[in-house]
């Protein structure tokens, strides 16, 4: 580098280059008098949940799809919501598991009956594993939410009537 050089451009493209190839958002180097820090800016994107009724471009059907597809004879799933009186929100933001280990059946399935207390489903959060126990007995007509996927508070994850 050289002495009328306040910096090496080099030296910078590289660090810049070791924050976009990892997931580090900046990096600080000090050599004696000089001093260089690299930083990016992360933008975090809000994500809607759109109506059960609008179009979704997925490979597989929805849950609440494949709820009222696998019960012939029963009522058509309601839309997604928790404006259905039988409705079970979430009571934290966290990620949703419908079964006790990645091996292990699901606590509930579409059609199980179920009785007031009965473990529905787990909701982690800060590492954490709360159960989540059916309000109601009833039987479940259908589940919104897949296993390992992030739910918000006050959001539907299944149906109990």
């Amino acid at each position: 580098m050289a002495k009328n050089e306040p910096f090496d451009p080099d030296l910078v493209r590289e660090l810049a280059r070791m924050v976009a190839e990892t997931d580090l958002t900046e990096i600080e180097v000090e050599k004696g008098d000089l001093r260089i820090r690299v930083a990016r800016k992360i933008e975090q994107i809000a994500v809607q949940v759109a109506p059960a009724a609008a179009p979704v471009a997925a490979a597989a059907p929805a849950p609440a799809a494949i709820a009222s597809a696998s019960a012939p004879g029963t009522p058509a799933a309601p839309a997604k919501g928790g404006a259905h009186p039988g409705a079970v929100p979430s009571p934290m933001v966290g990620t949703a598991y419908l079964r006790p280990s990645p091996e292990a059946k699901p606590f509930v399935e579409v059609g199980s009956k179920v009785a007031a207390g009965d473990k529905v489903l787990l909701v982690e959060a800060m590492k954490t594993f709360n159960e989540i126990v059916a309000p109601r007995a009833g039987t479940v007509t259908a589940i919104f939410v897949e296993d390992g996927t992030p739910v918000e508070f006050g959001e539907a994850l299944m149906v109990i009537e």
